[in-house]
């Protein structure tokens, strides 16, 4: 999946497609969150913080493959 790269200490680089949320993180390991509705991506893209918004929204909400 095409990732491209995000402004954040914590996520280098993100993608999204038909549900599924890639998110490169800042150790380089990549994991695939499955079944993400696109108005949390696109919440997750606007955030000031995407590393606080991975935190609360993301990381514990959604099922997960990884690290890729």
């Amino acid at each position: 999946m095409l990732r491209v790269a995000v402004l954040s200490s914590a996520i280098k680089s993100v993608g999204f497609r038909n549900g599924t949320l890639e998110i490169e993180v800042a150790s380089g390991d990549v994991y695939r969150y499955l079944d993400v509705p696109r108005d949390v991506f696109v919440e997750f893209m606007r955030a000031e913080s995407k590393g606080s918004f991975y935190n609360e929204r993301i990381r514990d909400s959604f099922r997960v493959e990884g690290p890729l």
